[in-house]
């Protein structure tokens, strides 16, 4: 059986805006964050993050938040593509605590992997469109750093 490799494809920086609760619901806490912006670079890419997408999160019961995030990527090259990044992040109540109130955390103190997906009607960048993806996360005093990396 073949082991599974990982190549890296980008980094995301993605700007975001304070954490908006809308409270408990059936799933858990509801929390919504506008994305305003940010950056992106790789070996084969590069450009903004487009203002305007959103991060909506679950905060369940056992103390992981469900995260799916829904935003654009605009090249320098001029292409629009779009990305759906779903994830779980989840730590220490202390580490995560200290996360919630903007506080500078390592990320090696909690759990945070998505799987992004990627759609685009460039053919630059098909290699977008037909691989799989993986990514860690870590949120940062200003951004959202994530680093994803190609499913070979």
């Amino acid at each position: 059986m073949d082991t599974i490799q990982l190549e890296f494809a980008l980094e995301l920086r993605v700007t975001v805006a304070a954490i908006e609760e809308l409270g408990p619901t059936p799933k858990g806490v509801r929390r919504v964050i506008l994305i305003t912006g940010g950056t992106f670079e790789g070996p084969a890419i590069r450009g903004e993050v487009v203002p305007g997408g959103f991060d909506w999160q679950i905060g369940r019961a056992d103390g992981v938040t469900e995260l799916e995030a829904r935003y654009l990527l605009h090249t320098d090259d001029g292409v629009t593509i779009t990305i759906v990044n779903q994830g779980l992040r989840h730590g220490p109540k202390e580490v995560m605590q200290r996360l919630a109130q903007g506080a500078g955390v390592d990320p090696s103190e909690y759990y945070f992997r998505s799987i992004p997906e990627f759609e685009t009607a460039d053919e630059r960048y098909t290699w977008l469109n037909q691989s799989i993806f993986v990514a860690t996360g870590s949120r940062q005093p200003d951004h959202v750093l994530i680093r994803v990396y190609k499913v070979l």
